[in-house]
């Protein structure tokens, strides 16, 4: 197979796309705010409410295909990596609410050029469950902003209703063989954490190649919480109480996997809730992520994960720059969102250099 090859005239800017991200962080900014002055106390934007929080490893696949071999996945070793599981709230809600979920890695001890103002010899990969960004682009990311600030001050039972009703709604679909990532994102099934597939939703440089990437589950262990269901009657903080019953006692294992960019107009650099079609090109294995058990969520590392450190998209080799729409967007909300939250919230953002920097 023939895969196109990554250039800087593969991104088309829009003339007003600098306002558009500016009202995002506004947008969301305004979205902070709101909760702050409920919760008392600056939460992140998205993902506010963590599940797990993990260290691990993740060893790059021997013997990879050129196309494939790329950035720091270009020589087979073994990375020291830091893991924070989420649910999509920008508050910090019951598990009722259940709607699309994160997962951030860190990874340490990645050596090359970096984009501007990153310094740290680390690369951070922030994924989601779907394999789309139902917003698309920038403006469709504004456009959904805004509606979610007008949604931020309304009651939990009227989310837990909306939650409900697009869980509901993409079950039938799922019965008619199709899906909306749409309702997805808004209401998403009562699963446990750790048997979901967490992607990248928009592409990002590979090398001398373009991809999108994903976590796939690799365990037997996690295949057979297929059939888990939180009954949110019985715990609100039902997803975290699973995930750290489940890291305590048992290994858990996801496939790094990349889709690389070989047909330009089936696979859009620009709108990404558009869903690349595996039979154009399919996830191939690149690397295999392996959390030992472990104590997921202790008061220290709840600080430190939630508090001191963040994950972003521009904390990434210039091999592995975001690219699209929605991508240049992220690369300065994230930046402005976190340090609004930690100056809010009177702390100092940590960097961390090593495993050993992150508390037991």
């Amino acid at each position: 197979m023939t895969y196109l090859r990554y250039g800087p005239n593969i991104e088309t800017l829009e003339a007003d796309e600098q306002e558009t991200i500016d009202g995002i962080v506004k947008g969301m900014t305004g979205v902070t705010e709101t909760v702050e002055k409920r919760e008392h106390h600056a939460v992140r934007a998205s993902h506010a409410k963590s599940s797990a929080l993990l260290t691990g490893k993740l060893t790059v696949d021997p013997a990879l295909p050129p196309e494939l071999a790329q950035g720091m996945f270009s020589t087979a070793r073994t990375f020291d990596v830091a893991v924070r599981f989420a649910q999509g709230p920008g508050e910090t809600l019951g598990d009722r609410v259940s709607t699309h979920r994160g997962m951030s890695i860190k990874v340490f001890g990645v050596e090359g050029e970096k984009l501007p103002a990153h310094l740290s010899d680390t690369q951070d990969f922030v994924f989601a469950t779907g394999k789309t960004f139902p917003s698309g682009t920038a403006k469709g990311f504004l456009r959904d902003a805004k509606q979610i600030g007008a949604a931020t001050p309304l009651p939990e039972g009227f989310k837990s209703a909306v939650s409900s009703t697009m869980r509901n709604f993409n079950r039938v679909l799922h019965m008619l063989g199709t899906e909306s990532p749409k309702a997805d994102f808004f209401g998403h099934p009562f699963g446990h954490p750790l048997a979901d597939a967490y992607f990248s939703q928009a592409p990002l440089r590979f090398g001398e190649y373009v991809a999108k990437l994903g976590a796939f589950p690799a365990s037997s262990e996690q295949a057979a919480l297929t059939d888990w269901r939180l009954d949110p009657n019985q715990d609100e903080n039902g997803f975290r109480s699973a995930a750290v019953d489940f890291c305590a006692n048992s290994t858990t294992v996801y496939e790094m996997r990349a889709q690389l960019w070989n047909d330009a107009d089936k696979q859009p650099i620009e709108d990404a809730s558009v869903v690349w079609p595996e039979d154009v090109s399919p996830y191939i294995r690149i690397a295999t992520l392996t959390i030992l058990p472990q104590n997921a969520y202790s008061i220290e590392r709840q600080h430190f994960f939630d508090e001191q450190i963040t994950f972003k998209p521009a904390h990434a080799l210039a091999a592995h720059r975001p690219l699209g729409s929605v991508m240049r967007a992220r690369l300065q909300v994230y930046q402005a969102l976190s340090k609004f939250r930690q100056s809010e919230n009177g702390i100092t953002e940590v960097m961390p250099t090593a495993v050993t920097d992150i508390p037991s």
